[in-house]
């Protein structure tokens, strides 16, 4: 219907938004750390300031949304989220930067939350597997901020002119997709069977929880400390060092761009699967790594194996919730903030008692796991049809 189509289209626009506002922060967490003269130990614990914070934006999303639906609150957060990372970037000393990330974590955790909401809501009205595609275009925004990061390091702008030249376009989109999104008539489903209202239970949900936790282990160490890598592990000039995320963020589009057909042909669970298997790869060549060019194929190979991983357990979490409460998507959304808090933790800890190609080994690890917990990805997926009927096939 041209209602699904104006509000796909509405939901990729908010996507593309998010990736851009996550990307021009972190592809810059290496200067931040400069213009702040932060040692890797204080570098870390504000790192932890995000993903703490995005935890509870949320759990907040969640309640919120099963209430007044994701686009009433994604109105608010996202323009949150974009106004935050401009004032980091204006931030002049470290109390200011840790209110900019606490600002800028509560924008992330709900704008994560609400994006998938909708795209959930537009999955189901679709009958047919579009999750990746909103997650790719997510990728190329951040792709386009890692250019334009390294851009604006060439040029020699300020981190707060940098981020603002970019934050306050972000915003407008926001808000002019905002009102073509699905609102709460739209994105929940009254659905009731014979002994009572459809509930969420957890155990089907974990393995989706901890795929995504093991997942955002590797996602953090390449965010947070792909540029710090680039400067510390290679001594890299500074313009290559955004281009740790990007090349990871470029190869994630490429995958993602595709990724809804293979899902349809070879079923989730084998999808995750071999991405696993990718992944732990790439981490292996980013910790062996003798130069620039080696790395960044290294970064680039695990943005294939893990670009898929994310989309896919947003997908099953839906399935999970035939009534579209956004209560399964919140609980998986939460490990999320689990694999970053993780992950900034472990890898940042590793890296400044060992170096940090060796605090590469421990996502690698555990990109490993993903393998095993990839068969719980493959339950029956059941999708409405325009008729109101249920179509089902395993995966």
């Amino acid at each position: 219907m041209p209602r699904d189509r104006q509000a796909r289209l509405a939901t990729f626009a908010v996507f593309f938004v998010q990736g851009l506002t996550f990307s021009t922060l972190l592809t810059q967490v290496a200067a931040l750390q400069h213009k702040h003269g932060l040692d890797e130990g204080e570098l870390t614990l504000l790192l932890l300031v995000v993903p703490v914070i995005a935890g509870v934006g949320s759990v907040v999303a969640g309640q919120v949304a099963a209430r007044w639906g994701s686009r009433s609150m994604l109105l608010y957060v996202q323009p949150l989220a974009c106004a935050a990372v401009a004032l980091s970037g204006w931030a002049g000393s470290v109390p200011v930067l840790v209110a900019a990330l606490v600002l800028f974590g509560l924008g992330l955790g709900g704008v994560d939350a609400g994006m998938n909401m909708q795209g959930t809501a537009v999955e189901r009205r679709y009958a047919r597997p579009v999750m990746t595609g909103f997650h790719a275009l997510w990728s190329l925004a951040a792709v386009i901020g890692a250019a334009w990061a390294s851009n604006a390091t060439g040029l020699g702008l300020d981190l707060g002119p940098a981020f603002t030249i970019v934050m306050v376009p972000a915003l407008l989109i926001s808000l002019a997709a905002n009102r073509w999104l699905f609102g709460p008539a739209e994105e929940h489903v009254e659905t009731v069977v014979a002994t009572g209202p459809v509930t969420v239970p957890w155990r089907p949900i974990l393995p989706l929880c901890l795929a995504m936790a093991f997942l955002y282990v590797g996602d953090a160490s390449v965010s947070n400390f792909g540029s710090v890598y680039f400067d510390q592990a290679l001594t890299a000039e500074a313009w290559l060092a955004p281009w740790a995320l990007g090349a990871y963020q470029a190869t994630t589009f490429l995958v993602r761009v595709g990724g809804d057909a293979a899902v349809s042909r070879f079923g989730p669970a084998t999808i995750v699967r071999v991405g696993g298997v990718v992944a732990a790869l790439g981490f292996l060549l980013i910790v062996l790594a003798p130069n620039e060019a080696v790395a960044i194929a290294g970064f680039a190979l695990t943005g294939v194996g893990l670009s898929v991983v994310a989309p896919q357990s947003f997908s099953a979490a839906g399935r999970l919730d035939p009534a579209g409460t956004g209560v399964a998507i919140a609980r998986v959304n939460m490990f999320n903030y689990v694999g970053f808090i993780v992950g900034a933790a472990l890898v940042g800890g590793i890296g400044d008692a060992a170096g940090f190609q060796a605090a590469f080994v421990a996502p690698l690890v555990l990109a490993a796991g993903i393998v095993v917990l990839a068969r719980g990805f493959a339950s029956p997926v059941r999708l409405p049809r325009a008729d109101g009927q249920a179509t089902e096939r395993n995966r």
